[in-house]
Parts: structure tokens; C-alpha cells; sequence
């Protein structure tokens, strides 16, 4: 096991036990203020706490909150009588959360996943990305990748941090405004 395995297990352990003597785990996409630093002898090296170099810090959407934009997507989509699946993901393409609307096609499902990892990807519309497609035709073999109107990004302060995706609606137009929704729902 390598320092790097060993420091990460033991400081889970070391969470875990804590949280069971304590009886309570609390977790946060945000740092509390008033946390200790997490200290860790990495290589003979101290780590004191975030601004190592060797560590970054990240924003994740909560599942409440890809949930609540994923349902507001959809509700957009049923309004128009479309019937898609809208997919949510994080900053490295993983399914946060999945809804497929009564009558979405069998494709839509996969179709709205590879949609929204395209839009984290490039922190862009999938719609603006097909354009790029003219100038890079190859960008289309990257694999999990849907250039196709449907897809936008979530961002924090400019930085993508999920994709929503949308599929099953006759237009990619039509998908990328009830992604669009799903994504002016986390302003609210």
C-alpha cells in the first residue's frame, strides 16, 4: 500500500470512528468555517491543510439539488407534452441522478447521460459544441460524448461542476430548454 493509500484509509477510519463515538456524521459541499486543517505526513512532507499544492478543493452539486433540477427539466418537458429523460452528472461525468419521463423512448436514457457529460466536459451547450464539430470532426469519437443539442453545464463561479442533460424531445432546441430549466432551478 502506497503513503498516499495508507494516509486516505486512515483518516477515513480515523472520520469514521469519531463520527461513531460522537453519533453523528455531518457532510458539507462546503468547508465549515471553523474546521481544523487536516494534517497528514505525506512523503516525509506535512500537509497543512488545503493550500498545499499537492491537494485542490471542489464543488459538488448535492443529490437534492441535481434531483430538483432534474425534476425541474423534466416538469419544463411535460408542459410542452414532450416526453425525454433527463440525465445529471457531476464534474467527472458520473450519474448523479437519472428521471425518465413517462413515454421517453428507450434511446433518450443514454442519449441524456452522454449529453450532459459532454456539456461538464467542455463547460459549453452541446448545442454551441456542435458547431466545433466542422472545424474538429473527430472530437465526435471521444467515447461518453453526444454532440447534439440537449446538454448544458452547471457552473460555480465560471467552473463547470455538472452537466444536465436532456433527450427525447423532437429537437435538440427543444432538449436544451428543459435543460436550461433544470439549470435556472438551482438559481432559485
Amino acid at each position: 500500500m502506497n503513503t498516499r493509500t495508507r494516509v486516505l484509509t486512515g483518516t477515513a477510519l480515523a472520520v469514521a470512528l469519531g463520527a461513531g463515538a460522537f453519533g453523528a456524521v455531518s457532510a458539507s459541499a462546503t468547508p465549515a468555517a471553523d474546521a481544523a486543517p487536516v494534517a497528514a505526513e505525506v512523503a516525509g512532507k506535512k500537509n497543512d491543510g488545503p493550500s498545499d499544492k499537492n491537494f485542490t478543493t471542489t464543488t459538488h452539486l448535492t443529490v437534492d439539488a441535481a434531483t430538483r433540477a432534474a425534476q425541474a427539466a423534466l416538469q419544463a418537458a411535460q408542459a410542452e407534452n414532450q416526453k425525454v429523460t433527463v440525465a445529471v452528472v457531476d464534474r467527472n461525468g458520473n450519474t448523479i441522478v437519472t428521471l425518465r419521463g413517462d413515454g421517453a423512448g428507450p434511446q433518450s436514457y443514454e442519449s441524456a447521460q452522454r449529453k450532459a457529460f459532454t456539456a461538464v466536459s467542455w463547460n459549453a451547450p452541446t448545442s454551441v459544441l456542435v458547431g466545433r464539430l466542422a472545424q474538429t470532426p473527430n472530437l465526435k469519437d471521444i467515447p461518453g460524448t453526444l454532440f447534439l443539442g440537449g446538454g448544458t453545464p452547471v457552473q460555480a463561479n465560471g467552473a463547470p461542476v455538472a452537466g444536465i442533460g436532456v433527450a427525447g424531445a423532437p429537437s435538440g432546441d427543444l432538449d436544451e430548454k428543459f435543460a436550461k430549466a433544470g439549470v435556472d432551478a438551482l438559481a432559485k
